[in-house]
Parts: C-alpha cells; structure tokens; sequence
C-alpha cells in the first residue's frame, strides 16, 4: 500500500463508520413505536425506564446489533467467497450454504426436540460445510474448469433440493411452524441471549479473516500467483472455507435463509476501494452492517405497524442486482 492510497482509504473507512452509525441510530429511532434521544439514552443507561426505554433496550437494540452482525458477516464471507473462487456471483445464499444450514436446522428440531439454541447454531454449521460442498461437488462433475454460471445453476438446483427436504420434514414431523420462524429471514424476536451465543463466533471469524485480506488477495489474481509467492494453497483454502461456514452458519441460526447480501456489497465495496482485499474486506463490515440496518429499519417502517420482511426488502434489491452482475458478465461495478 502506498502512502497516497493508505490515506485514500482512511477517508474512505472513515466515512463508512460515519454513515453505519447514522443507520444505527436511525434504525433505533424509528419503526412502529418511533422513540427520541432521551429514550435511547435511558435504554443504554438504564435510568428512568419508561415503556419506551425498556422496549429500546430488550426489542429494538438486541435486534439492530443482530443485523449489524447478520450483515458484516454475509457481507465478508460472499466477498472471500468471490475472492478465493474467484465467481464474481459467489454468495452463501446462492452457492448452498443458507440451503445446508436450513435443512440442518430443520434436521435438528425434528429430531432433538428442545435443542438449545448453540445446538441449532452448531447444526447451521454442520448444513452450511455439507451445503457448499454439495454444489461444489455437482458443479465440478463436468471436465474443465469450473465456471461462475455452471456454480450458480448446481447452487440453485441444490438448494431447492434442500429446502424441499427441509419442508418434507417440517410437514412430516409438524415442526413447519417452528421451523418458518427462520424462513423468512427475519430479526423478529431476536434477544440478549440468542446474541451471547452468536457474537463471539462472527466477531471472532471476522477478525481472522481480516488477518487473512492479503492472502484473500493473492488467491483473488491465480493459484500459480499464490504459489508462487510462497502461499499454502490447501491449508488457506480450507481455513477459508472453515471461516466462511462460520460466518453462514452463525447468521442463518439467527435470521434464516437470506440470499444476495454476500453478492451485493463486495460489488458496491470495489466501485469505492478498488480489487484489493486488504481494502475489501474491512470495508465490507461496515457496509454490510448498514445495508442490514437500512433493509430492516425499511420492514419496519414500510407498512407499520404491520412488518415486511427483511428477506423480501433484500430480494427486491438483490434480484435485480444478481440479473445485472449476469448481464454484465460479472463486473458490474467492480
């Protein structure tokens, strides 16, 4: 990194940690019940706890710090994905993971009924690992190599494969009301407890992968590039792969199958900060946190006091945006 470029991209985080809390606290400010400074404040002292106050600090706050962490991580893991495969269409939604870690969800209530929630979180997992190596699998069965559109299409046909296993189940158990809480790819109910359990592993999957931005960058231009500036090949990849389930698998136990997060904002993110992961992925926290915070506070506020789903606000967006990165061969916005 040069000096010029360094100091380019200070602005740069600078500026996106500027906008995130603008979301934050927009999105703690406003929804079905709106609420004012004084509320939050004693939300986050604990004095003076009105109705108002209390409902900031156990439904409103516990929610939004969910979707900060939902959307780092969706937003991190799609742009490793898109970096080491080097698929410009690489999401954990699109490519198995989301699908893997529903059914393994679904696997797990109906068959240990009571399962805590680290139980579900480590079945996601477990889904997410078995998902992704699924689709890379069937993507792989052809000779030669494997392209972005042939990943897509077996990531499509395989998750489809498993969500209507999931829903078999859910139908043959009668656990489709426990299990669809997590379908629509929601915050509702999100609590302090579901993220005592969550927090540590996306925050800690997080920081290794930052770590880990110049390797991201090496495997981004060629394997023979990697190799040969003295990369381990085999040992970063499946260190990759172990971070990016991590990621997936933590998220969907919180909000369900969510899809085009981990598509988007790498895309976004290379329009201001360039191909280089060292930039990419720190820059890609914050913006995932905000679009989560924005997509959230929107299904919220969009028909109060009734909700839209988050998934549904994010696959208007992202929809459009996925047929737009196809038609453009990939490099919308990059």
């Amino acid at each position: 990194m040069t000096k010029t470029h360094t100091s380019a991209f200070a602005y740069k985080l600078g500026g996106s940690i500027v906008f995130f809390v603008l979301c934050f606290a927009v999105s703690l400010l406003f929804g079905a019940a709106d609420t004012t400074y004084p509320d939050l404040w004693h939300a986050i002292t604990g004095r003076d706890m009105g109705d108002k106050a209390l409902m900031l600090r156990e439904i409103r706050i516990p929610r939004e710090v969910g979707a900060i962490l939902v959307g780092s991580a969706f937003a991190v893991s799609g742009a490793v994905m898109q970096g080491v495969t080097r698929n410009p269409l690489a999401d954990p939604g699109l490519l198995g993971l989301s699908s893997g870690a529903y059914l393994a969800l679904a696997v797990g209530i109906a068959f240990i009924p009571g399962l805590n929630y680290f139980g579900i979180m480590t079945a996601c997992f477990i889904g997410a690992a078995c998902g992704a190596a699924l689709v890379i699998t069937l993507g792989s069965m052809r000779r030669g190599s494997l392209s972005p559109i042939r990943l897509v299409l077996a990531g499509a046909a395989v998750s489809a494969f498993l969500y209507a296993i999931a829903d078999g189940l859910g139908l043959l158990f009668k656990i489709s009301k426990d299990v669809s809480m997590w379908t629509a790819g929601g915050l509702v109910g999100t609590t302090w407890g579901q993220l005592q359990a969550i927090a540590p592993v996306i925050l800690v999957a997080l920081i290794v992968t930052l770590f880990m931005s110049n390797q991201v960058t090496l495997l981004s231009l060629s394997d023979e590039v990697a190799t040969g500036l003295g990369q381990k090949l085999v040992q970063i990849k499946a260190i990759m792969f172990v971070l990016i389930v991590l990621l997936t698998g933590a998220s969907v136990a919180l909000v369900g199958n969510m899809a085009f997060v981990g598509l988007m904002i790498p895309h976004i993110v290379r329009r201001f900060v360039g191909t280089d992961y060292r930039y990419i992925l720190p820059f890609s926290v914050f913006a995932g946190a905000s679009f989560m915070l924005l997509a959230d506070t929107i299904g919220r506020t969009l028909n109060s006091p009734y909700e839209t789903p988050v998934v549904a606000v994010v696959a208007m967006l992202g929809l459009p945006f996925f047929l737009f990165v196809v038609r453009k061969g990939g490099k919308a916005l990059s």
